[in-house]
């Protein structure tokens, strides 16, 4: 029977989600106690929703392209190594 492989520790991922709450946490404090007019703050909280949300898509983006290079590489390994075998 398989076991499921995850690729980052229990630590890791805690720590990823911790650091990612505490500064979520941060900033909305921040906003709440910026003596500016709630135009501004708007506009801070919307820049930083969106910066956030195009690094994770960012992120994804690498991600992908990377395991599609391994996919990629893998295959016509696997190729070269059927040809090799038909001329031998």
């Amino acid at each position: 029977m398989k076991r499921k492989a995850y690729r980052n520790s229990p630590a890791f991922v805690l720590l990823a989600w911790g650091a990612f709450l505490a500064f979520l946490a941060l900033m909305i404090i921040g906003l709440i106690t910026l003596k500016e007019p709630l135009m501004v703050k708007g506009y801070y909280f919307m820049a930083s929703i969106g910066l956030v949300s195009s690094a994770f898509t960012v992120a994804k983006v690498v991600r992908d392209n990377q395991e599609d290079e391994e996919r990629y590489n893998q295959m016509f390994r696997a190729v070269d190594r059927a040809a090799e075998q038909d001329v031998e």
